[in-house]
């Protein structure tokens, strides 16, 4: 019986050694993943499994912060859509940017150009978009620079002193972090696009990655090409083209264009009084509800009529009833075709905090709400030009900032 106890004893040490060295090693397999991956863990926090009203789709999703500076607590907001149809792993990456500067790439390019989803009029909800570039690449969105979308940065100076130079540089930060990350996307072919103000963000974030590959021994950034579209690049013709625009298209008149080309010296960075009044004239009085981006469509505002939408009395019942019908109509045709009030949208879906939540995003409850373009720091950059202004006040009339 002694043996017997003693056989068992030594068997149920045995056991539990045995047991200890299973642990052991499923505990050092784990940490070899971890080390040959770094970015799983974090890869999964960011992982989006729907947003809210999102119809069923077949391809992954993340979103999340990565942080560009750790003194100054800078973090810049991404949102990955991968590529549609099963071979993600075979496709680019495209990195999208939005100028202004100060609008969101999460509100225009993934909202309203490029991205897989639209937004339902009042943010109920989303639907597919059958043009979205990730049929043939994953689409990465960047809200950048900090104090864009939900992108954000501890020490509010930043906010005053941003420029192209940080900007680029926080983008170079942010792209070798990411790819930490996702190290899928190393040495993957890659490009990077945008629109407007991006004719300064992407030439100068490509020139920082050529730098960068070259000082590397061993560089993982494989740049491809780049694609600007409407690309802001040249002060003096950007705003020459844009004032004669409006003049061809009989926007403003005779006399408001002649004072314009009078008064704003178009090779300065600096607007002049007489400009802005010239300017402003232009905008406030001769333009009307024009959406200047898309003159033959009603603008937002222009789709509704004030005093049925407020009610007021003096308004006949029957004019009123047939505006709300003209406003139906516009709202179904819409989901096929140009809305001039996608950005309202986005304002009202965005904001909402089941929508953030399942973003992981607005994480340190940044104290303003997200808006589609954020003006507020602009005049820190290098460029103030007619275009802009005219941005600016197309959002400032629609209420949106």
């Amino acid at each position: 019986m002694a043996t017997r106890r003693g056989v068992a004893g030594g068997g149920g040490v045995v056991g539990a050694v045995a047991s200890v060295l299973v642990l052991w090693l499923a505990a050092g397999a784990a940490a070899g993943l971890v080390a040959a991956d770094p970015g799983a863990e974090q890869r999964a926090r960011d992982r989006v499994e729907a947003l809210p009203g999102q119809p069923a789709v077949a391809f992954a999703q993340y979103s999340g912060y990565v942080t560009v500076s750790e003194r100054h607590g800078r973090a810049l907001f991404y949102w990955l859509t991968e590529a549609a149809g099963g071979d993600q792993a075979s496709k680019p990456l495209v990195l999208w940017l939005n100028g202004g500067p100060g609008c969101s790439s999460v509100a225009y390019g993934a909202s309203e150009e490029i991205g897989p989803f639209r937004i339902k009029p009042n943010g109920t909800g989303l639907y597919l978009n059958k043009y979205s570039w990730n049929r043939e690449a994953n689409l990465l969105f960047l809200e950048s620079p900090a104090g864009v979308g939900f992108s954000y940065s501890n020490t509010s100076s930043d906010l005053k002193t941003s420029g192209d130079e940080r900007t680029a540089q926080d983008s170079l930060q942010f792209l070798i972090s990411w790819m930490s990350r996702f190290p899928q996307y190393r040495h993957r072919d890659f490009y990077i696009a945008g629109e407007s103000y991006a004719g300064h963000y992407v030439p100068q974030l490509a020139r920082k990655i050529v730098e960068y590959n070259k000082a590397s021994p061993s560089p993982f950034i494989n740049l491809k090409g780049i694609l600007v579209g409407n690309a802001v690049t040249d002060n003096y013709y950007d705003n020459i083209g844009t004032v004669t625009y409006w003049w061809t298209h009989a926007m403003i008149s005779d006399s408001t264009y002649r004072a314009i080309l009078k008064l704003c010296n178009f090779t300065s960075a600096n607007v002049s009084n007489a400009c802005n009044r010239a300017m402003s004239y232009a905008m406030n009085h001769e333009f009307g509800d024009i959406d200047q981006y898309s003159i033959y469509t009603p603008s937002c505002h222009a789709t509704s009529d004030s005093s049925a939408a407020s009610g007021n009395s003096t308004a006949p019942r029957r004019h009123r009833r047939a505006v709300l019908r003209f406003k139906d109509t516009l709202i179904r045709r819409r989901s096929n075709s140009y809305d001039p009030c996608t950005e309202t949208y986005a304002e009202k879906y965005y904001n909402r905090l089941d929508v953030q939540r399942a973003m992981h995003a607005n994480t340190t409850r940044i104290p303003y709400r997200w808006t589609a373009c954020r003006f507020s720091f602009r005049h820190t950059f290098l460029l103030r030009s007619c275009y802009d202004r005219a941005i600016e006040l197309k959002i400032n009339k629609q209420g949106m900032f």
